[in-house]
């Protein structure tokens, strides 16, 4: 019962949620820009920070204090700002074209706008 509460919750978690399909999305890239472009290096950098931000929301989640709450929230945050860096380089040097990362690119500043979100509301309280 109690996993099942877990799991509806989680359902529920717009950062969880969006954070995942983002990671899924991140995957996509990285297969796609090792089969298809030959590129390993950007792309290992953007699969690394792309589904760390997923990785750290969950983690906070699942934090035993407001501080850990807030400090795995953070790391999310930074990773988000890194990813956004990495997906620039790869777009700037033509290895993503314009829709895809028009689209990827929106997706991870919606991650920024709810992660800064949910930190400033956390800190407020």
């Amino acid at each position: 019962m109690n996993n099942e509460r877990n799991m509806k919750k989680e359902e529920d978690n717009l950062i969880l949620v969006k954070s995942k399909a983002f990671a899924l999305k991140i995957i996509r890239l990285y297969k796609y820009l090792c089969e298809e472009k030959k590129e390993f290096v950007l792309s290992k950098q953007v699969l690394r920070s792309g589904t760390s931000i997923g990785a750290n929301a969950k983690e906070a989640s699942m934090a035993q204090s407001k501080k850990d709450f807030e400090a795995k929230l953070s790391i999310a945050l930074k990773e988000s700002g890194e990813t956004e860096y990495w997906l620039e380089l790869l777009h700037d040097s033509d290895y993503i074209e314009n829709a895809s990362f028009e689209s990827i690119y929106a997706d991870n500043k919606e991650l920024i706008r709810i992660l800064t979100s949910i930190l400033k509301s956390s800190r407020s309280n």
